[in-house]
Parts: C-alpha cells; sequence; structure tokens
C-alpha cells in the first residue's frame, strides 16, 4: 500500500474543544502535530460551539476541583496569549434542598480543595443576590468566587489559531476511515474517507459524539459513550430588570441539585435574555440527529416561575439552541491509553458527559502529557480508565444521587 509522506510526532483526531486544546499544547511543547477535522472547522454538528458554558470548581467529585482550578489558570494564560478573552469572570451559586447528597457533597470537595464557600439559607440568598434569587425554605445555596462564562465557538477558534502559531497543521473536512498499527517502523498510519494517509508516531483520538463509532471501527472495543441531544433554552428578563442579570454585575452562574438538574448563566450573548437549561437530553445517533423538538419544558417553567421572583417570563423560551453530549453511565470522563494492539500509541478523550468544556484546557494538557510522556501529574486518571466498565458496567461507583434526571438515565441504558 502506498502511503503520504506527510509524518508527524502526533495526529488529533477531531477539532472540537478537546482536539484544538490538546494540539496546542503538543505543538507548544515542540511537537509536529497534525489537528484533523472531519466537517468544517467550527462546525456546529457536535459539543464544541455556541455561545455560552459555564465553569465552576463546585462538584460532588473530589477529583474535579483541582481540575477545574487548573484550567481557570490554564484558560486565562490562553487568552493572555491570543490577545482576546473567552473568560469571563463571574460568582458561582449552587442550590438545592438541604438533605442533597450532591449538594452536601459538593461543599465537603470545596472544602477539601480550600475552595472558599459560603453556605446561605433562604434569607442570606435573597439578600446576596439582592432579591433576584428565591429558594424554598428547606434548601440551601453554596456561593464560591470560581465561576463565570466560556464563550465556546470563539475558544475553539482560539485553540486552534495558537496550535497553528506553534507549527501545528490544521486540516478541516478530513473524515478519518482508519488508525493502522505500522508494524514495521512503529506508530500509526491514520487514514481518511478521501484516500489520504499520514503518519504519526502517537495519535489522540477526541471524537467527541463520534467516539464511540470511530473507537469501534479502529479497534473494535465498545466504548459506553451515547450522545444524547440536549436543549439550550434563552429566556427573557423582564423589561427593567435586564442589568440586575447581566454578566459583570453581582448575579452569578448557578446550578440546582435535584429533579431537575438546572444550570444556567447570566445575561452576555443575548442581551436581555436569561439562559436557563435542564442538564440531559434524548439518545442519538449524531449521524442521523432528530434536531429537536427536544425536551419537554414544564418542569423548567415551574423552576424559573419558583427561582427568579417573577423577574423572568417563564411562559415560554425566546430562543433555543441544540447541542450533543457524549454521556458515560456514571457521567465521568474517558481519559486513557486505547491500548490492545495500540498499546500507548492511541490515547483517547471523550465521554465528557456535559460537563467537560470548562475542563478543555486541562484535558489538552494531560491529553499531550500522555503522548509525550506516557504520563501525567495533577489529574487522578484512575476514574477516567477504559477499564472501568470492564469491572462494573456502570463505571465508578458514587454514593450520592445522579446529576441527570432519572427518565434520562432510563433512556441512556435502554439504548
Amino acid at each position: 500500500m502506498e502511503y503520504s509522506s506527510d509524518q508527524f510526532d502526533a495526529i488529533v483526531i477531531g477539532a472540537g474543544i478537546m482536539g484544538s486544546s490538546t494540539a496546542y499544547q503538543l505543538a507548544k511543547r515542540g511537537a509536529k502535530t497534525l489537528l484533523l477535522e472531519q466537517f468544517d472547522f467550527l462546525h456546529h454538528r457536535g459539543s464544541s460551539h455556541g455561545e455560552s458554558r459555564t465553569i465552576r470548581a463546585t462538584y460532588p467529585e473530589d477529583y474535579y476541583g483541582g481540575m477545574a482550578i487548573e484550567s481557570a489558570r490554564l484558560w486565562e494564560e490562553a487568552q493572555s496569549e491570543i490577545g482576546f478573552k473567552v473568560y469571563f469572570k463571574a460568582q458561582q451559586f449552587d442550590m438545592g434542598p438541604s438533605d442533597n447528597k450532591s449538594l452536601l457533597s459538593v461543599i465537603s470537595s470545596c472544602r477539601k480543595h480550600s475552595i472558599p464557600c459560603r453556605v446561605l439559607d433562604r434569607k442570606q440568598v435573597a439578600e446576596e443576590y439582592s432579591g433576584k434569587i428565591d429558594i424554598p425554605e428547606d434548601w440551601v445555596g453554596v456561593c464560591t468566587q470560581l465561576g463565570g462564562v466560556i464563550k465556546p465557538t470563539k475558544a475553539v477558534s482560539m485553540y486552534q489559531t495558537l496550535a497553528l502559531k506553534n507549527g501545528a497543521v490544521l486540516r478541516d473536512n478530513m473524515e478519518v476511515d482508519n488508525v493502522v498499527k505500522d508494524e514495521v517502523k512503529g506508530g500509526v498510519w491514520v487514514v481518511t474517507s478521501n484516500g489520504e494517509k499520514f503518519w504519526g508516531k502517537k495519535c489522540v483520538i477526541t471524537a467527541g459524539a463520534w467516539m464511540r463509532k470511530l473507537v469501534k471501527r479502529v479497534s473494535g472495543l465498545e466504548l459506553p459513550i451515547q450522545a444524547l441531544e440536549t436543549t439550550v433554552c434563552y429566556w427573557r428578563i423582564k423589561e427593567g430588570h435586564e442589568a440586575q442579570f447581566a454578566i459583570g454585575g453581582d448575579f452569578p452562574t448557578f446550578a440546582c441539585y435535584g429533579e431537575p438538574y438546572v444550570y444556567g448563566t447570566p445575561s452576555l450573548e443575548f442581551p436581555g435574555l436569561i439562559k436557563v437549561a435542564v442538564h440531559g437530553g434524548y439518545p442519538c445517533d449524531p449521524d442521523k440527529r432528530p434536531w429537536g423538538p427536544g425536551i419537554g419544558l414544564d418542569s423548567l417553567k415551574e423552576w424559573i416561575a419558583g427561582r427568579f421572583s417573577g423577574l423572568v417570563d417563564h411562559g415560554g423560551p425566546v430562543a433555543t439552541q441544540l447541542c450533543i453530549y457524549s454521556m458515560t453511565p456514571d457521567e465521568d470522563y474517558v481519559i486513557d491509553f486505547l491500548g490492545g494492539e495500540f498499546g500507548k500509541d492511541v490515547v483517547v478523550g471523550g465521554g465528557f458527559s456535559g460537563h467537560g468544556f470548562k475542563m478543555a484546557p486541562v484535558v489538552g494538557r494531560v491529553l499531550a502529557d500522555l503522548v509525550l510522556s506516557g504520563e501525567t501529574n495533577g489529574v487522578e486518571l484512575e476514574y477516567f480508565r477504559i477499564q472501568r466498565f470492564q469491572e462494573n458496567p456502570r463505571g465508578n461507583a458514587k454514593e450520592y444521587e445522579d446529576q441527570v434526571n432519572a427518565f434520562y438515565k432510563s433512556q441512556i441504558k435502554e439504548t
């Protein structure tokens, strides 16, 4: 078989936020890097587009807090290199029933990682946010300073530009058909659907919602990563109150534990509108998406009516956007060597389960570490191993309630 002479230290498959961050990390460390994308760069068919993502360090799981802290620092470092902002800071506010195990674990995790947090009752929440947020008497709120909004499409563009500036080669509309081990000189060949072939010492697969299909085609391994189509909703702030909910003031990024699990951001991308959405969605094939109509909104309307003191119109969203989650059964990431015949020549990063975008800088750093040295520091990779699903099909055991609504969880299990 004839192969092209293009040879690289590392080939990254998938140019969403994870692949773009990884390519930047590899290139700036001097590795000859190729970044391949099956569609146009900055396309809207996956998980790395849109107007906003939250960043927070408040997780029930201990192993995410440190990652979020490092990511916040790396976001600022990268935007200082590019010269424009992608990270807009705000306070983070978590809320829920006072006996919710996930929320109690959030408080415990914050204290373990020395993340300053304040636990507030209903009256204190009203005082903190000037009456804009109201919680029931038997709820508590948790305030932390590490929060804010990341601009997704802008952030992907930033990392691709920085990768290019550091010498990476970027190619879009290059769908990968196969990755083949070179039995003679080592490394792998990456074969695209248009017949081009590239050799790399190492390969990184960051294919998002297409991860399961590509990994199975390449290695036969079935990763339990299910694509979900999710709907992001924007709601109108009532006239005269727009500035109270805008970024840059005291209004926070937020999350609500319980059912439904709700999250949102201050008004930023669309003046006069606030993003409030449910964490979850419907299983789909990323190549045969329904493109809506999305989730039922009755519970979300009721939630908005009860939380924002009548200052946000809860009759219905005035704008919606669609996105894809790549869910694992335990909602934890997959960051590991592919193994098998590929050994440590192929690294995979996927299954980011609707809470990965904020972590892209540290994930890119870790994936680059695994490519270049075979190991990494500062991240507890045992929670992200592929092997965990062989040991337990549900992955990592957790003592607290899942953040995803039980309906969505049952849908994932049935797919």
